[in-house]
């Protein structure tokens, strides 16, 4: 049977358009209120290293991605490395809990909006309505949290480049705002603010735990560059170049927390951040404020974090809408969800069925989605690991694959890939680790694979020997002419590309020398 059909997406995404769609979903709010946790945690030169190691954790793994990225250009990423390697039944395992993150992702984001406008404005909350787990909700936060997320829905229904335009206008605005903190931060800062708090711990094993402890938690906070793959079939760059653009989206994650963590602790002492946790508890807003000596440039600062909840935001929408359409294509959910919107061909269903949960999210309470984020990591995690393994099993099924970005020494890359994200699903199921999930969070997972099971047996009994039945979407001439394509990158994002993976492998023999002395 020829599973072959000609690609009914538009190719509009181009090279800055998918390093912004990665980029702007790994960098969220998170650099804002958990800076002062990290160092906290590590200390300020400790937490750096720390997310360095965590950045290396995903920088192996991001290196099967760019492999199979560019070797498979199909809608649905993760489904389709699975399926390749395991067959259908991995494949729905895999996707189902890719898609469990992506979800996650977007309903937390329509509760932190509101809640970021909480804290730049605190008479905002008005008209109480009632309290869950805790958390008192109001009718001025759930109206801004559900118009946003009908928005959000409305700007990917009309297109991922529409989607990718709202991107790049907001990672430039919080990039623009993490580099005045930086740059600030030298100009005012100071070296003395350093000391005592560089490291955590009395001893060079201690300062090693600490460290390991925030790199621990660190990968997490890199959850999105394989947004990519899931829109693979909508990027119109030369197959080498997708590869080598996710990875630097990564490398250049790692260098934005690093550089904030190191700016926040060079402008303010050790009793500057107790007193900052102690208060609004946004550690990196108020470094901002003492960089300028303005209050303002703090409320400037938070404004860039909302802009990464929007960039998070919109791309885990879009990547979880083309899993579920991969899955729906391949019969293993119902076919509804395969339909394409008539004019902007965007996986309609789908996207009316993620925007839909996060309009009603918000009427759940933040703390109960803090736990479906959780829940929603663990399934990322989950992927990563089965992704890793795809990626080792298809070399060795398939070594005359055509492969337009080539990992170098692929048997290391990918079994450390497969260790660090077998060791972080590892680090959510053990008790005690700093991430293992609480008893609310695993009746979330719990649910979600059950919910999975009464799909894969509806569907596997509906659609019989159709269960499981992987579309190349692609055709080969389409990816022949795509990898042929004569319209060339700009030098100048060729030279960055090369240069920041050239520079993280440096840094990894650096460290790793350090380490040694």
């Amino acid at each position: 049977m020829d599973n072959r059909k000609a690609s009914e997406f538009d190719k509009v995404l181009g090279a800055w358009d998918i390093l912004v769609i990665a980029f702007g979903a790994m960098i969220g709010w998170g650099w804002v209120v958990s800076s002062g946790d990290w160092i906290g945690a590590g200390g300020v030169i400790g937490a750096a290293i720390g997310f360095a190691l965590g950045g290396i954790m995903v920088f192996f793994v991001g290196l099967t991605y760019a492999e199979l990225t560019a070797a498979m250009p199909q809608c649905g990423g993760e489904h389709v490395f699975s399926h390749r390697a395991m067959g259908a039944n991995g494949s729905f395992i895999c996707t189902w809990a890719i898609i469990l993150g992506y979800v996650g992702v977007v309903c937390f984001e329509a509760c932190a909006l509101p809640t970021i406008i909480t804290y730049i404005y605190p008479p905002f909350l008005k008209g109480y309505l009632y309290t869950v787990a805790g958390f008192d909700i109001y009718a001025s936060w759930l109206a801004v949290a559900v118009v946003m997320a009908v928005i959000m829905t409305l700007v990917n229904i009309r297109g991922v480049k529409t989607a990718a335009i709202l991107q790049t206008a907001l990672t430039v605005i919080i990039g623009g705002v993490g580099i005045l903190l930086i740059v600030a931060s030298v100009v005012t800062g100071d070296v003395s603010n350093l000391d005592g708090q560089m490291f955590v711990g009395g001893s060079t094993g201690e300062s090693m735990r600490a460290i390991i402890k925030v790199a621990v938690t660190t990968p997490f906070f890199f959850i999105g560059f394989d947004v990519i793959p899931q829109a693979a079939e909508e990027i119109n760059v030369p197959l080498k170049k997708i590869g080598k653009i996710l990875v630097l989206s990564i490398v250049l994650a790692v260098a934005f927390y690093a550089l904030v963590i190191i700016s926040v602790g060079y402008v303010m002492n050790a009793a500057d951040i107790e007193s900052s946790m102690s208060g609004s508890g946004l550690v990196t807003a108020d470094a901002m404020a003492k960089a300028f000596n303005s209050t303002i440039m703090a409320k400037v600062l938070i404004v860039g974090g909302m802009c990464g909840i929007a960039t998070s935001w919109n791309s885990f929408l879009m990547g979880g809408s083309r899993a579920m359409y991969s899955m729906a294509e391949s019969y293993m959910i119902p076919k509804q969800f395969a339909k394409l919107h008539p004019k902007y061909k965007t996986p309609i269903n789908a996207l009316y069925l993620i925007g839909a949960l996060s309009i009603l999210a918000p009427f759940a309470g933040r703390k109960m989605l803090v736990w479906i984020v959780d829940a929603g990591n663990f399934g990322c995690c989950v992927a990563y690991c089965m992704v890793s393994i795809s990626f080792l099993m298809i070399r060795k099924k398939e070594p005359e694959l055509e492969r337009p970005y080539r990992v170098p020494a692929y048997r290391f890359v990918g079994a450390m890939a497969v260790l660090m994200s077998g060791f972080m699903v590892v680090m959510y199921i053990v008790p005690g680790s700093g991430a293992a999930l609480v008893w609310q969070e695993w009746i979330m997972a719990g649910g979600w694979c059950l919910l999975g099971v009464v799909f894969f047996v509806i569907c596997k009994l509906q659609y019989k020997e159709k269960f499981g039945m992987l579309v190349e979407i692609v055709s080969d001439e389409d990816a022949a002419a795509l990898q042929a394509s004569n319209e060339e990158l700009d030098l100048t994002l060729d030279a960055a590309i090369e240069a920041a993976i050239e520079g993280a492998i440096a840094t990894v023999l650096h460290e790793r020398e350090a380490c040694m002395l």
